[in-house]
């Protein structure tokens, strides 16, 4: 199946099981504009309260913050979004269609990748477990070929966003022959810059109303609480503010589904260290982030750090976290040394003393800032494209069968465990609805009595249920029932009062945390 058709699929599949849907569907849909459903809502409030215990719990210099939506015009002015925030933009003149020109590059880029790729997967099946990825990849002309390209256009490609150079961007595109998607053809206009910021009136009146954005990031919410939230708490550097929260961009090409939306949520902590330390704290965040991804289950080599070449105007240091979609590999969490930028830009425009008064060295200066951020609706998407696989089973008589499995980590499932009546009658139903009765509490339970029981093992599979428990006959002589695992759908009777703890143990946040330290 090619990635395209993997892709549809799995869009396909949120909305068949309620995890995501298109927002106001009825009226034909708003574009980039996606609705959670229930359980994609259970999934995506598990990812950010572990995200949040992992960094507000897990470190006692990590506290949170909740800070509004709508914020002083000013704040975007010292932040430079108002006057910098943009992304090059071209038309195809044929086709009419708009495009992100630094991501056409990107995407060509990649699809020199991915030749690199083919060469080397055909190699690696061609000679076995003798195969030598970095002596083929030094050795292969085509292989060396694609690279030379990769690193031309990426040099080029840096060059041209660091200096702004917008006439040198469509050279670029046009050079390394992009086509557009629709059209096919290469009838492109020049580039040009779009501010990506949603802006609205506040005020009584319209003569009276006060230009104001929709916050295109959460971090600004944090700086201009520092000193509140370091003096309040009685923090001490190095410490944190950690925020989850809605942001706003009017993103020119929105697409590949949740990964690019005009309304999402960030996941974001800043650490705020001294002067001169920052690099040793970017460099422990690294670590510390991509420890947390790995810890999830999924493939390893499913994730890479990509350094940037083109550091923001805040930045002095920056690299992604990418994994592995449907699509190539794309950022899910950035990690930054933002320097002393925009506490510096806040005092300056706003003439507040934004500085940390150090007791160990009697001295005032303000602090630099290492960002942790990641997208929440990103680490949905990564979390569920590892997760959704296709299964082929095959059986004790030597036929086959197959099944959809999500095959999501426990602590993220939004149902923890169904709980089965083996048939409605005898008593059977009564049963399992007190064992839901008494697990729903601890747990997010579902009582599923419809269909055959081989049937309700692939509805919940296909929903990514951890557990199921499955009441029979026996369970009324000897108060036992089976415990059905979805990954290896093998089964393992236990008496009803050992489910809280079997379970609990099974998709404790803690306890996966507690590995990590």
């Amino acid at each position: 199946m090619s990635q395209n058709d993997l892709f549809k699929r799995l869009v396909a599949h949120c909305k068949e099981y309620g995890y995501i849907f298109q927002s106001s569907e009825i009226y034909d849909g708003l574009s980039a504009v996606y609705d959670y459903g229930q359980y994609g809502v259970e999934l995506k409030n598990n990812i950010r309260k572990y995200w949040w215990d992992s960094m507000v719990l897990f470190h006692e210099n990590i506290v949170g913050l909740d800070s509004a939506i709508f914020m002083h015009p000013s704040v975007w002015k010292a932040s430079g979004h108002v006057d910098a925030f943009n992304d090059p933009l071209i038309d195809n003149k044929d086709s009419k269609k708009r495009y992100r020109a630094d991501v056409l590059i990107e995407d060509h880029i990649t699809k020199l990748e991915d030749k690199i790729e083919k060469e080397v997967s055909k190699a690696a099946k061609r000679f076995g477990e003798s195969f030598d990825r970095e002596m083929f990849c030094k050795t292969n002309k085509r292989v060396l070929d694609n690279q030379a390209k990769i690193d031309d256009v990426s040099g080029r490609f840096a060059e041209a966003m660091n200096s702004s150079d917008l006439p040198a961007l469509k050279r670029l595109i046009e050079d390394c022959g992009v086509v557009c998607p629709i059209s096919g053809s290469r009838n492109w206009t020049d580039v040009r810059q779009f501010n990506l910021m949603f802006s609205t009136d506040m005020g009584s009146t319209a003569e009276g109303a006060t230009k104001i954005y929709l916050r295109p990031e959460t971090a600004q919410g944090i700086f201009v609480n520092f000193l509140n939230v370091q003096k309040s708490g009685r923090m001490k550097l190095p410490f944190g503010i950690a925020q989850v929260g809605k942001a706003f961009r009017n993103e020119i090409v929105a697409r590949q589904f949740i990964f690019r939306m005009r309304e999402f949520e960030q996941m974001e902590m800043q650490f705020f260290v001294k002067p001169g330390t920052e690099m040793e704290w970017f460099s422990y965040w690294k670590e510390i982030r991509i420890k947390w991804h790995k810890s999830l289950g999924f493939n390893v080599d499913d994730y890479r750090f990509h350094d940037h070449d083109k550091l923001a105007h805040y930045a002095n240091a920056a690299t992604d976290i990418e994994f592995r979609f449907p699509f190539g590999f794309k950022e899910v969490e950035g990690i930054h040394s933002r320097t002393d930028f925009d506490l510096k830009q806040h005092q300056q425009l706003s003439g507040k003393k934004m500085q940390y008064y150090d007791n160990e060295t009697s001295e005032s200066y303000i602090p630099y800032v290492v960002e942790t951020s990641i997208g929440l609706d990103r680490m949905f998407l990564q979390v569920i494209s590892a997760a959704l696989q296709d299964e082929i089973i095959e059986k004790e008589d030597g036929s086959t069968d197959s099944r959809v499995v999500m095959r999501l980590p426990a602590i993220l499932a939004p149902i923890k465990l169904a709980v089965m009546p083996l048939v409605k009658k005898d008593g059977l139903a009564e049963i399992a609805g007190k064992i839901v009765d008494n697990l729903r509490f601890s747990f997010n339970c579902q009582y599923d009595d419809k269909d055959s029981i081989g049937r309700r093992y692939r509805r919940q599979d296909a929903i990514g249920t951890p557990f199921c428990i499955t009441i029979d006959h026996q369970t009324k002589e000897d108060n036992s029932v089976t415990i059905r695992y979805r990954d290896t759908m093998l089964q393992e009777r236990v008496n009803i009062s050992e489910l809280p703890a079997i379970i609990g143990e099974k998709v404790s946040i803690a306890a996966l945390l507690r590995d990590q330290a």
